[in-house]
């Protein structure tokens, strides 16, 4: 069991934590995360409203301009929406890290007999969760507004690569979270990193009307195999290829990052 000793920064946490133990004291951080909402509604209507908000105007103010009809756009477009939101949603970690180090609620987990790993892992696997809930409602309101899946084999498959895209992501907005000075340099940096990502990609229009040297760049960008996977498993299309090539990218991007980011929270904790 982990012992917790007085220096002269402040009790830190010294010996070593079970695997086991340290996956609950991960559970309970995670759901301490997730219980704030109740305290915070406003939390839940980012989490809500945005989402909804983004999905109406795309569809109904860029719908008939890009595809002819709202609908066609709507069995479209509605994967890049969902693969914006998921990693726009990963800003939330690091801003939330980067609060709870500038607010001292570090200094105090690391008092506590816990895992190192616990209050990082916590609040990655509850703000995933919170994703969870993000895309279950986008579509949910997409079926109201007359999306049309192919199957719910392909909606589960889909939702779980974007997780594990988003995950991987993750480690990426930790250690922006971990290195910036305030919160507000957080969501600088993280929409300097994810609108180029998002908006360069196959997510709203077909790479075939882009001129070609920014053809180049689309087809390589890790978000357009994310979203081209998820529009295959949603509404049909060839699947293996550009799946294979999305978890490859996350095991890329996680690779590097996770390794960057522990060293970086280590730091400062």
């Amino acid at each position: 069991m982990a012992t917790a000793t007085l220096t002269a920064n402040g009790p830190v946490t010294t010996g070593k934590v079970g695997v086991l133990a340290g996956l609950q004291h991960t559970a309970t951080l995670a759901w301490r995360n997730l219980v704030q909402i109740k305290h915070n509604p406003m939390e839940l209507m980012d989490l809500s409203i945005q989402p909804v908000m983004f999905l109406l105007l795309f569809t109904y103010v860029f719908g008939g301009q890009m595809s002819g009809s709202t609908h066609a756009y709507l069995q479209f477009a509605l994967a890049g929406i969902l693969v914006q939101n998921g990693l726009f949603a990963t800003l939330n970690t690091a801003i939330g890290l980067n609060n709870d180090i500038q607010k001292g609620v570090f200094d105090r987990l690391r008092s506590l007999p816990i895992a190192r790993s616990a209050p990082l892992a916590g609040r990655v696997l509850a703000d995933l969760g919170k994703q969870v809930w993000s895309m279950a409602l986008m579509l949910g309101l997409g079926l109201c507004l007359g999306f049309r899946p192919t199957g719910v084999a392909g909606v589960l498959g889909a939702l779980g690569l974007m997780l594990v895209f988003a995950l991987a992501m993750s480690w990426m907005m930790v250690l922006v979270g971990m290195v910036a000075a305030n919160p507000e340099k957080v969501q600088m940096l993280g929409f300097v990193v994810m609108f180029p990502l998002t908006f360069s990609s196959s997510a709203f229009v077909s790479v075939g009307s882009m001129p070609g040297w920014m053809q180049a760049w689309v087809k390589v960008n890790p978000v357009t195999s994310l979203v081209d996977s998820m529009r295959a498993l949603l509404v049909g299309g060839p699947v293996q290829a550009p799946v294979l090539h999305t978890l490859l990218w996350a095991a890329v991007i996680a690779a590097v990052f996770f390794p960057l980011a522990v060293r970086a929270y280590q730091r400062r904790s």
